[in-house]
Protein backbone atom coordinates (compact mmCIF):
# COMPACT_ATOMS: atom_id res chain seq x y z
CA UNK A 1 0.00 0.00 0.00
CA UNK A 2 2.72 2.42 0.88
CA UNK A 3 4.16 1.68 -2.68
CA UNK A 4 0.81 2.70 -4.18
CA UNK A 5 0.04 5.47 -2.44
CA UNK A 6 3.97 6.84 -3.36
CA UNK A 7 2.99 6.26 -6.63
CA UNK A 8 -0.03 7.76 -7.09
CA UNK A 9 1.44 10.94 -5.69
CA UNK A 10 4.34 10.68 -8.04
CA UNK A 11 2.14 11.03 -10.99
CA UNK A 12 0.40 14.01 -9.36
CA UNK A 13 3.09 15.60 -8.38
CA UNK A 14 4.59 15.09 -11.96
CA UNK A 15 1.37 16.58 -13.77
CA UNK A 16 1.23 19.74 -11.89
CA UNK A 17 4.85 20.19 -12.37
CA UNK A 18 3.60 19.53 -16.04
CA UNK A 19 0.79 22.36 -16.06
CA UNK A 20 3.44 24.76 -14.09
CA UNK A 21 5.83 24.69 -16.54
CA UNK A 22 3.06 25.84 -19.38
CA UNK A 23 2.14 28.66 -17.56
CA UNK A 24 5.07 29.26 -16.98
CA UNK A 25 6.41 28.86 -20.57
CA UNK A 26 2.85 31.18 -21.36
CA UNK A 27 4.08 33.87 -19.46
CA UNK A 28 7.68 34.09 -20.99
CA UNK A 29 6.67 33.80 -24.69
CA UNK A 30 2.96 35.17 -24.12
CA UNK A 31 1.49 32.12 -26.22
CA UNK A 32 -0.84 29.78 -25.50
CA UNK A 33 -0.16 27.42 -28.17
CA UNK A 34 3.54 26.95 -29.66
CA UNK A 35 3.12 23.89 -31.34
CA UNK A 36 0.82 22.69 -34.33
CA UNK A 37 -0.21 19.82 -32.24
CA UNK A 38 -1.61 21.66 -29.29
CA UNK A 39 -4.41 23.37 -31.07
CA UNK A 40 -3.92 22.83 -35.07
CA UNK A 41 -7.41 24.50 -36.05
CA UNK A 42 -5.86 27.47 -33.57
CA UNK A 43 -2.19 27.18 -35.48
CA UNK A 44 -3.36 27.37 -38.52
CA UNK A 45 -5.04 30.45 -38.27
CA UNK A 46 -2.23 32.00 -36.61
CA UNK A 47 0.06 30.83 -39.41
CA UNK A 48 -1.69 31.99 -42.12
CA UNK A 49 -2.23 35.48 -40.35
CA UNK A 50 1.23 35.46 -39.56
CA UNK A 51 1.88 35.07 -43.51
CA UNK A 52 -0.49 38.42 -44.05
CA UNK A 53 0.93 40.20 -41.61
CA UNK A 54 4.26 39.84 -43.10
CA UNK A 55 3.13 40.96 -46.21
CA UNK A 56 1.93 44.25 -44.84
CA UNK A 57 4.62 44.60 -42.96
CA UNK A 58 6.72 44.93 -46.34
CA UNK A 59 4.19 46.95 -48.30
CA UNK A 60 4.28 49.40 -44.66
CA UNK A 61 7.67 49.65 -45.76
CA UNK A 62 7.26 50.10 -49.40
CA UNK A 63 4.91 52.90 -48.50
CA UNK A 64 7.16 54.67 -45.81
CA UNK A 65 9.69 55.44 -47.95
CA UNK A 66 7.48 56.30 -51.03
CA UNK A 67 5.78 58.72 -48.32
CA UNK A 68 9.31 60.02 -47.64
CA UNK A 69 10.92 60.61 -51.01
CA UNK A 70 7.28 62.09 -52.52
CA UNK A 71 7.53 64.55 -49.40
CA UNK A 72 10.47 65.71 -50.68
CA UNK A 73 9.65 66.26 -53.78
CA UNK A 74 6.67 68.26 -52.55
CA UNK A 75 8.96 70.69 -50.49
CA UNK A 76 10.91 71.05 -53.86
CA UNK A 77 7.88 72.03 -55.30
CA UNK A 78 6.96 74.57 -52.46
CA UNK A 79 10.59 76.29 -52.45
CA UNK A 80 10.24 76.59 -56.50
CA UNK A 81 6.80 77.80 -56.41
CA UNK A 82 7.90 80.87 -53.62
CA UNK A 83 10.87 81.05 -56.25
CA UNK A 84 8.78 82.14 -59.09
CA UNK A 85 6.53 84.63 -57.00
CA UNK A 86 9.51 85.92 -55.53
CA UNK A 87 10.62 86.76 -59.17
CA UNK A 88 7.41 87.63 -60.81
CA UNK A 89 8.23 90.49 -57.65
CA UNK A 90 11.18 91.52 -59.32
CA UNK A 91 9.66 91.64 -63.13
CA UNK A 92 6.51 93.57 -61.63
CA UNK A 93 9.10 95.77 -60.52
CA UNK A 94 11.23 96.23 -63.31
CA UNK A 95 8.15 97.45 -65.22
CA UNK A 96 6.14 99.87 -62.97
CA UNK A 97 8.49 102.27 -64.70
CA UNK A 98 10.01 103.72 -60.99
CA UNK A 99 13.14 101.53 -60.58
CA UNK A 100 16.36 103.65 -60.84
CA UNK A 101 19.60 102.37 -62.12
CA UNK A 102 20.67 101.22 -58.62
CA UNK A 103 17.70 99.41 -57.55
CA UNK A 104 18.09 97.79 -61.16
CA UNK A 105 21.35 96.55 -59.97
CA UNK A 106 19.97 94.89 -57.03
CA UNK A 107 16.98 93.44 -58.61
CA UNK A 108 19.41 91.97 -61.41
CA UNK A 109 21.50 90.54 -58.83
CA UNK A 110 18.26 88.86 -56.97
CA UNK A 111 17.99 87.47 -59.89
CA UNK A 112 21.34 85.89 -60.26
CA UNK A 113 20.59 84.46 -57.15
CA UNK A 114 17.31 83.43 -57.82
CA UNK A 115 18.79 81.24 -60.91
CA UNK A 116 21.55 79.41 -58.89
CA UNK A 117 18.82 78.69 -56.16
CA UNK A 118 16.74 76.64 -58.73
CA UNK A 119 19.94 74.87 -60.13
CA UNK A 120 20.38 73.83 -56.43
CA UNK A 121 16.46 73.07 -55.94
CA UNK A 122 16.58 70.92 -59.07
CA UNK A 123 19.49 68.99 -57.95
CA UNK A 124 18.25 68.03 -54.63
CA UNK A 125 18.41 64.63 -53.10
CA UNK A 126 16.51 62.42 -51.11
CA UNK A 127 16.66 60.52 -48.03
CA UNK A 128 18.26 57.55 -50.64
CA UNK A 129 20.87 59.99 -51.96
CA UNK A 130 19.68 59.59 -55.67
CA UNK A 131 18.70 62.78 -57.39
CA UNK A 132 15.08 63.24 -57.14
CA UNK A 133 14.34 64.80 -60.50
CA UNK A 134 16.75 62.91 -62.86
CA UNK A 135 13.59 60.02 -63.39
CA UNK A 136 15.86 56.86 -63.69
CA UNK A 137 18.95 57.95 -63.82
CA UNK A 138 19.31 59.25 -60.20
CA UNK A 139 22.92 58.90 -59.61
CA UNK A 140 23.81 61.85 -61.39
CA UNK A 141 23.16 65.66 -61.45
CA UNK A 142 19.95 66.22 -63.41
CA UNK A 143 20.58 69.51 -64.50
CA UNK A 144 24.03 70.87 -65.07
CA UNK A 145 26.28 73.70 -67.01
CA UNK A 146 25.52 73.67 -70.79
CA UNK A 147 27.56 75.73 -73.04
CA UNK A 148 26.97 80.26 -72.73
CA UNK A 149 26.04 79.81 -69.05
CA UNK A 150 22.66 77.53 -69.62
CA UNK A 151 20.90 74.60 -67.71
CA UNK A 152 21.12 71.51 -69.62
CA UNK A 153 18.79 68.37 -68.40
CA UNK A 154 20.81 65.15 -68.52
CA UNK A 155 17.87 62.76 -66.30
CA UNK A 156 15.30 61.35 -68.19
CA UNK A 157 11.55 60.74 -68.23
CA UNK A 158 11.38 57.67 -66.56
CA UNK A 159 8.90 56.70 -63.91
CA UNK A 160 8.55 53.96 -61.42
CA UNK A 161 5.45 52.58 -60.06
CA UNK A 162 5.92 50.31 -56.98
CA UNK A 163 3.11 48.26 -55.60
CA UNK A 164 2.02 49.54 -52.09
CA UNK A 165 -1.27 47.56 -52.25
CA UNK A 166 -3.26 44.75 -53.94
CA UNK A 167 -4.90 47.30 -55.94
CA UNK A 168 -2.63 50.21 -55.54
CA UNK A 169 0.71 51.53 -57.08
CA UNK A 170 2.51 54.67 -56.63
CA UNK A 171 5.23 56.31 -58.37
CA UNK A 172 8.74 56.18 -56.77
CA UNK A 173 10.46 58.78 -59.19
CA UNK A 174 10.01 62.44 -60.56
CA UNK A 175 11.88 63.60 -63.25
CA UNK A 176 12.72 67.37 -64.47
CA UNK A 177 9.61 67.87 -66.78
CA UNK A 178 7.98 70.41 -64.50
CA UNK A 179 11.13 72.66 -64.83
CA UNK A 180 11.52 71.97 -68.57
CA UNK A 181 8.12 71.87 -70.19
CA UNK A 182 6.42 74.78 -69.53
CA UNK A 183 5.39 76.72 -72.69
CA UNK A 184 6.71 80.08 -73.66
CA UNK A 185 4.73 83.33 -73.48
CA UNK A 186 1.20 82.77 -72.72
CA UNK A 187 0.66 79.25 -74.11
CA UNK A 188 -0.02 80.03 -77.16
CA UNK A 189 1.88 82.93 -78.53
CA UNK A 190 5.58 84.40 -77.56
CA UNK A 191 5.56 88.32 -78.40
CA UNK A 192 9.53 89.75 -79.45
CA UNK A 193 9.98 93.39 -80.50
CA UNK A 194 12.77 93.74 -83.35
CA UNK A 195 15.62 94.91 -82.24
CA UNK A 196 16.12 97.59 -84.89
CA UNK A 197 12.74 99.46 -84.13
CA UNK A 198 13.01 103.69 -83.28
CA UNK A 199 9.77 103.73 -81.44
CA UNK A 200 8.57 103.37 -78.48
CA UNK A 201 5.45 100.57 -78.63
CA UNK A 202 5.16 97.27 -76.78
CA UNK A 203 3.25 94.68 -77.72
CA UNK A 204 1.66 93.01 -75.02
CA UNK A 205 -0.22 89.60 -75.48
CA UNK A 206 -3.54 89.73 -73.64
CA UNK A 207 -5.87 86.67 -73.71
CA UNK A 208 -7.92 84.49 -75.91
CA UNK A 209 -10.80 85.33 -78.15
CA UNK A 210 -11.28 82.30 -80.08
CA UNK A 211 -9.66 79.32 -77.91
CA UNK A 212 -9.80 76.97 -81.21
CA UNK A 213 -8.01 79.41 -83.48
CA UNK A 214 -5.40 80.11 -81.04
CA UNK A 215 -4.36 76.31 -80.41
CA UNK A 216 -4.05 75.78 -83.97
CA UNK A 217 -2.28 78.95 -83.98
CA UNK A 218 0.17 77.54 -81.54
CA UNK A 219 0.16 73.79 -83.25
CA UNK A 220 1.14 75.72 -86.33
CA UNK A 221 4.66 77.21 -86.95
CA UNK A 222 3.99 79.85 -88.93
CA UNK A 223 4.64 83.22 -87.17
CA UNK A 224 2.86 86.44 -87.78
CA UNK A 225 5.08 89.60 -88.22
CA UNK A 226 3.23 92.76 -87.35
CA UNK A 227 4.35 95.41 -89.67
CA UNK A 228 3.91 99.53 -88.65
CA UNK A 229 3.36 102.19 -91.85
CA UNK A 230 2.80 105.82 -92.43
CA UNK A 231 -0.86 105.66 -93.48
CA UNK A 232 -3.17 108.62 -94.57
CA UNK A 233 -4.42 109.58 -91.58
CA UNK A 234 -1.63 108.10 -89.17
CA UNK A 235 -0.20 104.75 -88.49
CA UNK A 236 -1.17 101.57 -89.43
CA UNK A 237 -0.30 98.05 -88.50
CA UNK A 238 -0.38 95.23 -91.18
CA UNK A 239 -0.38 91.55 -89.94
CA UNK A 240 1.63 89.10 -92.14
CA UNK A 241 1.79 85.59 -91.52
CA UNK A 242 3.39 82.98 -94.82
CA UNK A 243 3.83 85.63 -97.13
CA UNK A 244 -0.29 87.23 -96.97
CA UNK A 245 -1.64 89.96 -94.90
CA UNK A 246 -4.32 88.23 -92.78
CA UNK A 247 -4.94 91.60 -90.96
CA UNK A 248 -4.73 95.55 -90.91
CA UNK A 249 -6.04 98.48 -89.17
CA UNK A 250 -4.82 101.54 -87.17
CA UNK A 251 -2.52 101.76 -84.48
CA UNK A 252 -4.09 103.59 -81.57
CA UNK A 253 -2.33 103.90 -78.45
CA UNK A 254 -3.51 101.09 -76.08
CA UNK A 255 -6.10 99.69 -79.12
CA UNK A 256 -6.46 95.99 -78.74
CA UNK A 257 -6.00 93.99 -82.18
CA UNK A 258 -7.36 90.40 -82.72
CA UNK A 259 -5.19 87.98 -84.66
CA UNK A 260 -5.53 84.32 -84.61
CA UNK A 261 -7.59 83.79 -81.66
CA UNK A 262 -5.87 85.71 -79.83
CA UNK A 263 -5.89 89.45 -78.33
CA UNK A 264 -3.24 91.57 -78.08
CA UNK A 265 -2.55 95.59 -76.90
CA UNK A 266 -0.09 97.77 -78.96
CA UNK A 267 0.88 100.93 -76.46
CA UNK A 268 3.32 103.72 -76.29
CA UNK A 269 4.44 105.16 -79.92
CA UNK A 270 5.49 102.91 -82.37
CA UNK A 271 7.28 104.61 -85.36
CA UNK A 272 6.99 103.69 -88.96
CA UNK A 273 9.49 100.84 -89.93
CA UNK A 274 8.76 99.26 -86.53
CA UNK A 275 8.10 95.35 -86.35
CA UNK A 276 7.06 92.84 -83.79
CA UNK A 277 7.25 89.28 -84.05
CA UNK A 278 4.00 86.99 -82.80
CA UNK A 279 5.60 83.32 -82.51
CA UNK A 280 3.94 80.07 -81.36
CA UNK A 281 4.86 78.86 -78.25
CA UNK A 282 7.24 76.55 -78.09
CA UNK A 283 8.94 74.26 -74.42
CA UNK A 284 11.09 76.81 -72.53
CA UNK A 285 13.40 75.60 -70.39
CA UNK A 286 12.34 77.53 -66.51
CA UNK A 287 16.73 78.09 -66.34
CA UNK A 288 16.53 79.53 -70.09
CA UNK A 289 13.40 81.87 -69.28
CA UNK A 290 15.33 83.47 -65.58
CA UNK A 291 18.60 83.82 -67.70
CA UNK A 292 16.45 85.57 -70.52
CA UNK A 293 14.85 87.78 -67.40
CA UNK A 294 18.16 88.36 -66.07
CA UNK A 295 19.85 89.70 -69.96
CA UNK A 296 17.08 92.01 -70.37
CA UNK A 297 16.67 94.01 -67.12
CA UNK A 298 19.93 95.23 -68.14
CA UNK A 299 18.52 97.21 -71.31
CA UNK A 300 15.40 98.55 -69.26
CA UNK A 301 17.56 101.44 -68.68
CA UNK A 302 18.95 102.26 -72.44
CA UNK A 303 17.44 104.59 -74.86
CA UNK A 304 13.58 104.94 -75.07
CA UNK A 305 13.52 102.51 -78.52
CA UNK A 306 15.67 99.93 -76.28
CA UNK A 307 13.23 100.61 -73.02
CA UNK A 308 10.60 99.18 -74.88
CA UNK A 309 11.85 96.93 -76.65
CA UNK A 310 12.97 95.37 -73.45
CA UNK A 311 9.28 95.91 -72.00
CA UNK A 312 7.83 93.54 -74.68
CA UNK A 313 10.74 91.30 -73.68
CA UNK A 314 9.65 91.18 -69.81
CA UNK A 315 6.50 91.46 -70.02
CA UNK A 316 6.75 88.03 -72.70
CA UNK A 317 8.97 86.80 -70.05
CA UNK A 318 6.03 87.46 -67.05
CA UNK A 319 3.63 85.77 -69.38
CA UNK A 320 5.80 82.50 -69.19
CA UNK A 321 6.39 82.95 -65.75
CA UNK A 322 2.85 82.38 -65.37
CA UNK A 323 2.87 79.19 -67.55
CA UNK A 324 5.51 77.87 -65.19
CA UNK A 325 3.92 78.89 -61.82
CA UNK A 326 0.99 77.23 -63.05
CA UNK A 327 3.31 73.93 -64.25
CA UNK A 328 4.57 73.92 -60.23
CA UNK A 329 1.28 73.58 -58.76
CA UNK A 330 -0.31 71.03 -61.20
CA UNK A 331 2.97 68.82 -60.35
CA UNK A 332 2.39 69.32 -56.79
CA UNK A 333 -1.29 68.82 -57.15
CA UNK A 334 -0.56 65.41 -58.93
CA UNK A 335 2.09 64.64 -56.29
CA UNK A 336 -0.08 65.45 -53.84
CA UNK A 337 -2.72 63.08 -55.28
CA UNK A 338 -0.51 59.99 -55.58
CA UNK A 339 1.39 60.70 -51.89
CA UNK A 340 -2.40 61.25 -50.65
CA UNK A 341 -3.21 57.67 -52.11
CA UNK A 342 0.09 56.49 -50.58
CA UNK A 343 -0.66 57.38 -46.76
CA UNK A 344 -4.78 55.91 -47.47
CA UNK A 345 -3.51 52.56 -48.38
CA UNK A 346 -0.48 52.60 -45.63
CA UNK A 347 -3.75 53.53 -42.94
CA UNK A 348 -5.73 50.85 -44.35
CA UNK A 349 -2.73 48.03 -44.05
CA UNK A 350 -1.83 49.63 -41.05
CA UNK A 351 -5.70 48.56 -39.56
CA UNK A 352 -5.61 45.18 -41.15
CA UNK A 353 -2.06 44.55 -39.41
CA UNK A 354 -3.84 45.71 -36.62
CA UNK A 355 -6.79 43.63 -36.86
CA UNK A 356 -4.84 40.35 -37.77
CA UNK A 357 -2.29 40.69 -35.03
CA UNK A 358 -5.86 40.18 -33.11
CA UNK A 359 -6.74 37.36 -34.54
CA UNK A 360 -3.29 35.56 -34.12
CA UNK A 361 -3.54 36.64 -30.14
CA UNK A 362 -7.29 35.18 -29.99
CA UNK A 363 -5.88 32.02 -31.75
CA UNK A 364 -2.88 31.14 -29.95
CA UNK A 365 -2.13 34.06 -27.68
CA UNK A 366 -1.83 33.21 -23.97
CA UNK A 367 -3.99 35.40 -21.23
CA UNK A 368 -1.13 36.16 -19.13
CA UNK A 369 -3.16 37.68 -15.79
CA UNK A 370 -4.83 34.00 -16.36
CA UNK A 371 -1.87 32.38 -16.41
CA UNK A 372 -0.35 34.38 -13.92
CA UNK A 373 -3.05 33.38 -11.37
CA UNK A 374 -2.88 29.96 -12.50
CA UNK A 375 0.87 29.36 -11.86
CA UNK A 376 0.33 30.80 -8.45
CA UNK A 377 -2.51 28.46 -7.68
CA UNK A 378 -0.47 25.12 -9.10
CA UNK A 379 2.70 26.73 -7.29
CA UNK A 380 0.40 26.61 -4.10
CA UNK A 381 -0.81 23.30 -4.53
CA UNK A 382 2.24 21.81 -5.19
CA UNK A 383 3.92 23.13 -1.98
CA UNK A 384 0.67 22.17 -0.14
CA UNK A 385 0.94 18.47 -1.74
CA UNK A 386 4.63 18.40 -0.65
CA UNK A 387 4.20 19.29 2.82
CA UNK A 388 1.03 16.98 3.22
CA UNK A 389 3.26 13.83 1.46
CA UNK A 390 6.25 14.60 4.05
CA UNK A 391 3.20 14.70 7.18
CA UNK A 392 2.31 11.45 6.21
CA UNK A 393 5.49 9.83 5.74
CA UNK A 394 6.49 11.06 9.29
CA UNK A 395 3.31 9.04 10.92
CA UNK A 396 4.35 5.76 12.86
CA UNK A 397 0.79 3.86 11.34
CA UNK A 398 2.14 4.62 8.00
CA UNK A 399 5.21 2.86 8.25
CA UNK A 400 3.16 -0.22 8.97
CA UNK A 401 0.70 -0.10 6.37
Amino acid sequence: MQSSFFTNFSSGLAAQETQLATFQQQISTGLAVQTPDQNPVAYQTASLAKDQISALSANLATQATIQTQLGSVNNVYQSVSTLFDNVQSVLEQVLNGTTNSQNLQSLATQMQAAQQQLVGLGNTTGANGTYLFGGSRGSIPPFQAGPNNSIVYVGDAGQSQAAVSPNTAAATMANGEAFTSALSGNGFAAVAATGSNTGTGVLLAQGLTNPAAATGFQAGTAPITLQIANGATGLTYTAIQSGSAISTGAVTNGGSLQLSGLSFQLSGAPAAGDSFTISPSRPQSSFALLQNINSEMTNIAGTPAQAAQTRTALNDNLASLAQYQQSIITAQAQNGVTLQAVNNAAISDGNQQTALQSTVQNAIGANTATAITQLNQTSTAIQAAMKAFASVQSLDLFKYI
